[in-house]
């Protein structure tokens, strides 16, 4: 009695005849101590499962290539071309993106399709892929352009581009079969970079620029032969300047009103006074009166004797103390006033009635001429009047004319200095990099990557796997009980013995 073959029993039961119908047939119960017999029978299908899988695997895996990385980093710094300039006014003026942003526009800068294209152009698709060269060459301009965007694509899928949070810097990973083509590659790509993002962040915009000015000097010139219009028409030579000066020879002319009016009124009180004075002043009086001197001659006589007489005599001697009696008596008379005569006497005009005379008919000539100065300075004062009502009702028009070639005038200056800072700006960035720094240029890599080895090891586990799976799924099929100890389990009979399946002569 072997263990391999069925065991039965009891002796099997009849065949149902071809007509009827099995009503049940009980499935198998294996345990886990039969799997391993089991699949020792299913050996040699597995075996060969095994071996094809793994031969089909580990030829696959031979056929891969070492791939050589180059890599490079490049340093990204805030740049002219990120901060925000209006095209007109300032609103938001010097804005600027975060780090983390002008990394992103650097990136997306860095993987497109456009600079790919560049790279391809550059170095040649005899250089890329040199398998394609001869086709590249013979094909037509659809073909070539196929072939540079497959070139483009396979760049893309070569090329990794890393960032870190809160750091600028760039990283940059070129995979290829060729150590000195990744290498050259990645630097061809940094170079065409460094020209391309200029394209890209540096759009010309000047003539945009020139082109806004251009129209606005237009309508600027339109707004000019509307103002010069408006001045010729209304006789005005500049309107602030007339409007000022009128406004100063209307005061100026208020002054002098004001200053007339005072003298013309100082004036008329000083004539109604002359007029009351006169009225009591007559018109002529004494001139002068002559007076009769003896008296005064005769004491001035006795006087120089007296003198005379002090030569010879002392004071207190009797010819002094004579003289000196009559200088008394006579100096008595004419202070008494009795030595007075009526002189001749001559009348004729008063003259301080003709100095008030003469005063009023300067006064009256005077006013004469501030009444006159009052009438010019009211007319003159009614033309200016009337000139600035005038200036009043043309200001509204003015100012809206004016308003309009200020605004023109302010926008071509500012578009004329955006456009001059706009170009001196591009050619700056186009002579300099300073913001984008190339920290570590690629050097052709000295080790390479291979995944010759992990894909070996991942088809030897699949094909093991795949050996496993097949024992399993055709030790399940079999029909029979596989085992007596799982016959025993199906039928829940004791086994008594077991005899070898006969093999088909």
């Amino acid at each position: 009695m072997t263990s391999q073959g069925f065991f039965q029993a009891r002796p099997a039961p009849p065949q149902p005849e071809p007509h009827e119908a099995v009503e049940w047939a009980p499935r198998a119960r294996l345990a886990l101590t039969d799997i391993p017999a089991l699949l020792w029978r299913e050996r040699w299908l597995m075996l060969a499962t095994f071996l094809v899988i793994a031969v089909m695997g580990l030829g696959f895996a031979l056929t891969l290539k070492t791939i050589y990385p180059a890599h490079s980093s490049v340093l990204v710094r805030l740049g002219q071309e990120y901060v925000y300039e209006p095209r007109a006014g300032d609103a938001g003026r010097g804005a600027v993106p975060n780090n983390d942003q002008i990394l992103e526009s650097e990136t997306e800068i860095m993987q497109s399709d456009a600079l790919r294209r560049l790279v391809v152009e550059r170095l040649g698709v005899a250089r890329l892929a040199p398998a394609e060269a001869r086709a590249y060459a013979r094909g037509t301009p659809a073909e070539r352009e196929m072939i540079v965007a497959k070139l483009a694509e396979r760049i893309s899928r070569n090329l990794k581009i890393e960032t870190a949070p809160a750091t600028p810097v760039i990283r940059l990973t070129y995979q290829s079969s060729s150590p000195q083509l990744a290498a050259k590659v990645l630097n061809t790509l940094l170079e065409q970079y460094l020209i391309y993002r200029r394209t890209v962040l540096l759009a010309p915009r000047v003539g945009a620029l020139d082109d806004q000015r251009r129209a606005f000097e237009r309508q600027l010139a339109q707004e000019d032969a509307a103002y010069q219009t408006f001045l010729a028409t209304n006789k005005i030579g500049d309107f602030e300047a007339d409007k000022t000066a009128l406004s100063q020879l209307s005061a100026q002319i208020e002054q002098q009103q004001y200053a007339n009016d005072a003298a013309l009124r100082e004036k008329q009180g000083r004539l109604d006074a002359i007029n009351s004075e006169l009225a009591a002043l007559p018109a002529e009086t004494s001139l002068y009166r002559d007076s009769d001197p003896t008296a005064t001659t005769a004491l001035a006589t006795l006087k120089v004797q007296r003198a005379a007489l002090l030569s010879r005599y002392r004071p207190d001697a009797q010819p002094v103390q004579d003289i000196d009696a009559q200088i008394a008596r006579l100096e008595s008379v004419i202070a008494a006033g009795r030595t007075q005569q009526a002189g001749a006497q001559r009348t004729g005009v008063n003259p301080v009635y003709q100095a008030f005379q003469t005063e009023k008919l300067e006064l009256t000539a005077e006013i004469a001429g501030l009444r006159q100065t009052a009438d010019a300075l009211d007319d003159e004062m009614n033309k200016v009047t009337e000139r600035r009502l005038r200036f009043a009702q043309l200001e509204p028009q003015y100012r809206s004319l004016d308003l309009d070639r200020s605004v023109l005038q302010d926008s071509v200056k500012d578009l004329t200095t955006k456009a001059a800072q706009s170009e001196a700006s591009q050619q700056i960035a186009a002579a300099t990099d300073d913001d984008i720094r190339i920290v570590e240029r690629a050097v052709a890599p000295t080790e390479g990557k291979s995944l010759r080895k992990p894909v070996m090891a991942v088809a030897l586990a699949f094909a093991l796997f795949s050996a496993l799976c097949a024992g399993l799924l055709r030790m399940f099929l079999r029909p029979g009980m596989p085992t007596p100890a799982s016959a025993g389990r199906t039928l829940d009979l004791p086994v008594l013995g077991a005899a070898a399946l006969k093999q088909p002569a």
